[in-house]
């Protein structure tokens, strides 16, 4: 149960530190963060959580990367969906409270919430093949950061740091294309208070990250220093 509570308290986090930046902060006037600013923010609450309950859950947040972690013989099946349910409910709270506050302005319209998309909802305006590319790749770049960083070989300490960068790396790149999922709990929170097209959209933000992770699992395993 705390390494529920964990992943319920690390992802309600990452929903309101990363979302959050992007609602209420990137399009501010004169103050405005952007894509850059809300890279970065994603990549903190990862840092951040990785270093608070790392130690007591494994700071998964995410369903993919559970999933991922557990194809890669590192994440045990009885916890899998237990895992699952505590990172939706975590990021569902986490959007909860940012839609309290962001609709605390008067005469504010949420828009798409944060909400990944792909053609005319995409920020770049690319399409479904490219979106679907594009969540399999940066999540499978995602998984294999975390399964190597967090290796008993890898240097130990630095592990949150080199997720941390990784996931603000994978926001600088795909931003434009998706507004960035990789995890289906942060992409279901958003879809469920905007609404519309996104619930309708929110199929690719399961399919494509869980896609990715597994077939990260499988080349890590491959390439582990432990099958030599």
């Amino acid at each position: 149960m705390k390494k529920l509570v964990a992943e319920f308290i690390g992802t309600f986090w990452l929903v309101l530190g990363g979302c959050g930046s992007a609602v209420l902060a990137a399009g501010f006037p004169e103050l405005g963060i952007g894509f850059v600013g809300v890279a970065i923010a994603f990549g903190l609450t990862v840092v951040t959580m990785a270093y608070a309950i790392g130690h007591i859950s494994g700071c998964h947040l995410n369903p993919a990367v559970s999933v991922g972690l557990w194809m890669g013989g590192r994440f045990e099946s009885k916890d899998l969906f237990p895992y699952i349910g505590a990172q939706i409910l975590g990021g569902i709270a986490g959007a909860g409270i940012l839609y309290v506050i962001a609709t605390g302005k008067a005469g504010v319209e949420i828009g798409g919430f944060a909400s990944n998309g792909y053609g005319e909802h995409s920020p770049g305006g690319y399409g479904m093949v490219a979106a679907l590319v594009t969540e399999i790749v940066m999540t499978f770049m995602f998984l294999m950061i975390i399964l190597g960083a967090t290796h008993p070989k890898a240097p130990a300490g630095f592990a949150g740091l080199a997720i941390g960068l990784g996931l603000t790396l994978i926001h600088l790149i795909s931003i434009p294309v998706t507004n960035t999922s990789v995890n289906p709990a942060r992409s279901t929170s958003q879809a469920i208070f905007a609404g519309g097209w996104a619930i309708e959209q929110l199929w690719l933000f399961w399919v494509a990250p869980l896609v990715g992770a597994i077939l990260a699992g499988i080349v890590y395993k491959m390439l582990s220093p432990d099958n030599e």
